[in-house]
Order: structure tokens, then C-alpha cells, then sequence
């Protein structure tokens, strides 16, 4: 472990990809005392410019912009980070079930996950936000079941070639069931490549929740969220551009940072296969 820390401090953007990652999580746990205003506070002054009472202006509807920007950030990682942690746990699982099982069990999670990948993610959460309606859950839930997909894929893969390895085999003589096998022998043992998958996953859940957001299928309004303020900045973008230059470059830099850090993770580890599997 102190190996793998070593090499991933020994690389500059990996390095920068934390710190980018550290400061979005340190201003959303803090987002409720450093807000100058309330967010939902409608202050009689709308689409007032940057100034040294509102320092990144107001909304259209007369709203502080600085505190409903640091608002936006606590809601978008929340339902981005929870989602990653289902999906990829979850996908583990399931994949790992699959490579222990084999045979038929194999063959229908294959089916159901070439099935879902066959449906767009826009439609696919389309019916689900219209079923169900357009809450935080709904998306952790939605986007949990879209980005699982590519993590059951990877989990089955490793979990086939771990089931011919001798701990394994030894397992199973003594009599273990499927359960302990796959709790006790199979997944620790891709933990790593699990914890690689849930950057990924965060990094792409991130962007699809703030492109459902700036579709009107994310979080309703009035909860602030970065995707909807630049939906909601559009009219004013040459008076005020700053109403959409400001959630872009929040969720440019998460996004970039995690990219960043999940690419040192992934060289210290030495787990290239978990590469470039973000956008299943």
C-alpha cells in the first residue's frame, strides 16, 4: 500500500487530480456555512453582475449565484458518488455471480445487461423520471442501473479467470457455498479493480446527472444544480455569461480531477484493464 501511495505521489497530474477532488468535497461538506446567503432567498436584485455584496451576482429570479453554486456542487457529488459506490459494488456482485454460476445464471444477467445497453441511457431514464417522478433517489437509483452495466462485464471477466485459481478450487472442496465464495475468496481480491471502476463511474455519473439536469430530468427545481444553472443561465448568456461559465468550470474541474487521480490510481495499481470503461 505504501508502495502504490509512493507512485501515485511521484506523479504531478495524479497529484492534481487529488487536490482538484479534495477542494469540490471540502466546499460541499461545508457548503451550508461558507453559502453567504440562503440559496433559495429571493433578494430583489435579479441578474445583478458580480459585485462586492453578491461576488458572482444573482439569477434571474433574484437568487445569490456564489451560494447556489456551492449548493449545486453538494447535491451533484452526493447523487454522482452514491451512484458510482451501488454501481460498482453492486455490478461486482452480480458480475462475480455470474462468473461462480456459470451456465444458465451466466447466461440471463449477459442477456439482461446486453439488453440494457441496447436501450439509451436518455430513454432509459426518461421513463423512469416519468414513472416515478424527479427526486435525488430516483437518480442514485436510475444511474446506479446504467453505469452497473460495464462494471458487471469487468467483475465477470476477472471473477472467470480468480474461479481457476487453486484458493479457489480449495474453497470449494471444503464445502463453501456460493456466498462465502464469492464474499470471502472473489472479491477481495478485485477490490482494487473495483475501487478504480468507482472513480470511473463517479467521474461519468457526474456528467450524466448534470446533462439530465440541463435536460429537465435531473433534480426538480428549485434545488440548485450545476447542470440546471447552465440551463437556466442560457438566456442571459451574452449579458451574464458568467451564469454558465461558473457551474461548467465546477463541473469541468471534478470531472478533470477525477479523471486525473483515477489515471495515477490505475498506473500505481497496475490495473490497465479497468481503463477506459467510464461511458458503459
Amino acid at each position: 500500500m505504501n508502495g502504490a501511495v509512493s507512485r501515485i505521489a511521484r506523479r504531478p497530474l495524479a497529484a492534481v487530480g487529488v487536490t482538484l477532488v479534495a477542494l469540490h468535497m471540502a466546499v460541499a461538506v461545508a457548503a451550508p456555512w461558507i453559502a453567504p446567503f440562503d440559496p433559495f432567498a429571493l433578494l430583489d436584485a435579479p441578474l445583478e453582475p458580480p459585485n462586492a455584496t453578491y461576488w458572482l451576482g444573482t439569477d434571474d429570479l433574484g437568487r445569490d449565484f456564489l451560494s447556489r453554486l456551492v449548493m449545486g456542487g453538494r447535491i451533484a457529488i452526493v447523487v454522482a458518488f452514491t451512484s458510482a459506490f451501488v454501481a460498482a459494488l453492486g455490478g461486482g456482485l452480480i458480475g462475480l455471480a455470474a462468473a461462480y454460476h456459470r451456465g444458465l445464471t451466466d447466461d440471463v444477467i449477459s442477456r439482461l445487461v446486453e439488453m440494457k445497453l441496447a436501450v439509451p441511457a436518455i430513454l432509459f431514464v426518461s421513463l423512469f423520471v416519468t414513472g416515478f417522478g424527479q427526486s435525488g433517489t430516483v437518480l442514485v437509483i436510475v444511474i446506479s442501473v446504467i453505469k452497473m452495466m460495464g462494471v458487471i462485464r469487468t467483475a465477470r471477466a476477472q471473477g472467470i479467470v480468480l474461479m481457476e485459481h487453486g484458493y479457489v478450487k480449495a474453497a470449494l472442496l471444503r464445502g463453501d457455498g456460493a456466498g462465502a465464495v464469492i464474499l470471502r475468496e472473489l472479491l477481495p481480491n478485485i477490490a482494487d479493480l473495483l475501487a478504480v471502476e468507482f472513480a470511473l463511474r463517479a467521474s461519468s455519473a457526474l456528467l450524466l446527472v448534470s446533462s439530465l439536469s440541463f435536460l429537465g430530468l435531473g433534480i426538480s427545481p428549485p434545488t440548485p444544480d450545476w447542470g440546471m444553472m447552465i440551463h437556466d443561465g442560457l438566456g442571459a448568456i451574452r449579458s451574464e455569461p458568467w451564469l454558465i461559465l461558473a457551474p461548467a468550470l465546477c463541473i469541468s474541474t471534478l470531472v478533470v480531477g477525477i479523471n486525473f487521480a483515477t489515471e495515477g490510481v490505475t498506473d500505481a495499481l497496475g490495473l490497465d484493464a479497468a481503463r477506459g470503461t467510464a461511458g458503459h
